[in-house]
C-alpha cells in the first residue's frame, strides 16, 4: 500500500484524513498524467466522475472537478452511480479516466477516491505512486491558463440509462417469474436497482433506497443482512439481494432468509458456467478468506480454485494471470471478466437470478453446494495508519503466536491475520470444524495483538 492509496483507492474520514484540498490535488495530478500523454486527436482529455450518496460526496466532487479543470482536462459529472457503472461508462464513452467518490461499505463519515484507466481497470501501482508524488509536491502538476483550462461537459442522465440497459441485457433467460426483495443500502444502487429489475419484469420490493447523506450502510446493505433476511422470510419471497454503498458487492438470501455469501454464489454460478462450457479453464479465482468447504466443492466438481490476496484488485490480477472469467470474494465482490472489468453487484444479481430462474427450484436447494466450516473473524482497531498496521504484522510475537495456533489446528483448520486495505483495522480470522475451536484461536491472537498495541 502507498502513502495515500490502499487496496481500493484513497480512503479516509472526511475533513480529517481526506479533505477537499487533497481531492483537488488528486484531480490535478490525475489530469496532469493525461496532459503529459496527450490525445490522438489533439482534443482535451476527458474524465468521468461518479459518486455515492454520502453527504461529503458533493464537496469532494467539486474539489476534484476544480483540480481536473485547472490542469486543462474536461470532466463529465455522472451524478450518483455505482462504481462499476463508472468503469463501464469510461470505456463506452471513450473517456481517458473514470473517478469514483465512494468509501464502499464503510460508514458515512468515511469517503474515498478510486480511479479507473481508459480500459475500465484500476490504475496500476506505478501511476498511483506518481499521483502520490504530485500530491506531496515531489513532482509538479500542470496548471493551465486562458482557453486551455478544462470545462464541465454535462451528461444529462445518458450514462445512467446506458448502464441499466447493459445490466438488463446480461439476463440469460426470462426471470419475470421470480419474486424478490432488494436492499440498496441507501447507496448508489438507489438510483439503478428499481429501474433495472422492473425492466426485467421481476416482481420486486426495494428497501433502503431513500438516502439522506448519512444513512448509507446504516443497519442495511450487504454488511447488515438481518433486515433483508427477515423481510424475505416473512414476506414469502423467492430470494433477496443486498448491495453495499457503491453497489460493487452483492450478497443474497434464500427463501428461508439464510445467507448465500460470495463463495456460495460463485459455486452456483461456476457450476452453471461449467455446464454450458463458459467457465474458461474450469477455473474460479477466490481469496484466502474463502471457506475450506468451497475448496472441497471445487475439487469434487473438477474446478480449479485459485486463491488471491483479499481485495477485488488482487482477484482481478490473478484472473488475468490464469485466464479465468469468474472470480470474487466471500464478501460479495464478483467479477465476470468476459463482460466487466471490476466487481459489479447488480450484474452478479442478474446473473444469479438467471441461474435461479432456469433451475426452477428453491434457492436454498440450489445454493446447498457445500458444507461450510465455521469461520470466526474479529476486527481490531489500530491507530497510526498503515505504518502501525505493518509494524504489528511484522512483530515476532504475533508471527510466533500464529505459528502456534496453526500447529494446534493442523489440517482441520486455518488462521488468517491481515491488515485491512481500506480501514484502520487488523482482521483476525480462524476456521475450524468446530466453532468453539475457531473462537478460542481468534481470542488468543486478539490478545497478542492488543498487548502489542499498548
Amino acid at each position: 500500500m502507498g502513502k495515500y492509496f490502499g487496496t481500493d483507492g484513497i480512503r479516509g474520514i472526511v475533513n480529517d484524513t481526506l479533505d477537499a484540498t487533497l481531492a483537488f490535488k488528486v484531480g490535478c495530478a490525475a489530469a496532469t498524467l493525461l496532459v503529459e500523454n496527450g490525445t490522438p486527436d489533439g482534443e482535451k482529455p476527458l474524465i468521468l466522475i461518479g459518486k455515492d450518496t454520502r453527504i461529503s460526496s458533493d464537496m469532494l466532487e467539486a474539489a476534484l472537478i476544480a483540480g481536473i479543470c485547472s490542469a486543462g482536462v474536461d470532466v463529465t459529472p455522472l451524478g450518483v452511480l455505482p462504481t462499476p457503472a463508472v468503469a463501464y461508462l469510461t470505456v463506452q464513452e471513450k473517456a481517458d479516466l473514470g473517478i469514483v467518490i465512494s468509501a464502499s461499505h464503510n460508514p458515512y463519515e468515511h469517503n474515498g477516491i478510486k480511479i479507473f484507466d481508459s480500459s475500465g481497470f484500476k490504475l496500476p501501482d506505478a501511476l498511483e505512486e506518481r499521483i502520490e508524488r504530485m500530491i506531496d509536491g515531489c513532482e509538479t502538476c500542470v496548471h493551465k491558463t486562458h482557453d486551455k483550462i478544462g470545462r464541465v461537459r454535462p451528461d444529462n442522465g445518458r450514462g445512467l440509462q446506458k448502464y441499466i440497459d447493459y445490466l438488463a441485457a446480461a439476463a440469460e433467460c426470462d426471470v419475470s417469474g421470480l419474486r424478490i426483495a432488494i436492499d440498496c443500502a441507501n447507496g448508489a444502487a438507489s438510483v439503478t436497482a428499481r429501474r433495472l429489475f422492473e425492466k426485467l419484469g421481476v416482481d420486486c420490493t426495494v428497501l433502503c433506497d431513500e438516502p439522506d447523506g448519512i444513512n448509507i450502510n446504516t443497519d442495511c446493505g450487504s454488511t447488515h443482512m438481518n433486515r433483508l433476511a427477515e423481510f424475505v422470510r416473512e414476506g414469502g419471497y423467492d430470494l433477496g439481494f443486498a448491495f453495499d454503498g457503491d453497489a460493487d458487492r452483492c450478497l443474497c438470501v434464500d427463501e428461508t432468509g439464510a445467507l448465500v455469501d460470495g463463495d456460495r454464489m460463485m459455486s452456483v454460478l461456476g457450476l452453471a458456467m461449467k455446464a454450458s462450457g463458459r467457465l474458461k479453464s474450469d477455473t474460479i479465482v477466490a481469496t484466502v478468506m474463502s471457506n475450506m468447504g468451497f475448496h472441497a466443492f471445487a475439487q469434487e466438481h473438477g474446478i480449479a480454485l485459485e486463491c488471491a490476496a483479499v481485495g477485488d484488485r488482487n482477484v482481478l490480477e490473478r484472473m488475468q494471470q490464469c485466464g479465468a472469467v469468474l472470480g470474487g470474494e466471500q464478501s460479495g465482490h464478483i467479477i465476470f471478466l468476459d463482460s466487466a472489468t471490476t466487481g459489479d453487484g447488480q450484474l452478479a444479481a442478474v446473473k444469479f437470478l438467471s441461474v435461479a430462474a432456469a433451475a426452477n427450484q428453491p434457492v436454498s436447494r440450489l445454493a446447498d453446494t457445500f458444507r461450510q466450516y465455521p469461520q470466526v473473524m474479529v476486527n481490531i482497531p489500530v491507530e497510526g495508519g498503515n505504518a502501525a498496521k505493518e509494524a504489528i504484522m511484522q512483530s515476532r510475537q504475533l508471527q510466533e503466536a500464529i505459528r502456534e495456533q496453526e500447529k494446534a489446528l493442523g489440517a482441520s483448520g486455518r488462521v488468517l491475520v491481515r491488515p485491512s486495505g481500506t480501514e484502520a483495522l487488523i482482521r483476525v480470522m480462524a476456521e475450524a470444524k468446530e466453532e468453539q475451536t475457531a473462537w478460542k484461536t481468534v481470542e488468543t491472537l486478539v490478545n497478542v495483538i492488543k498487548v502489542l498495541e499498548i
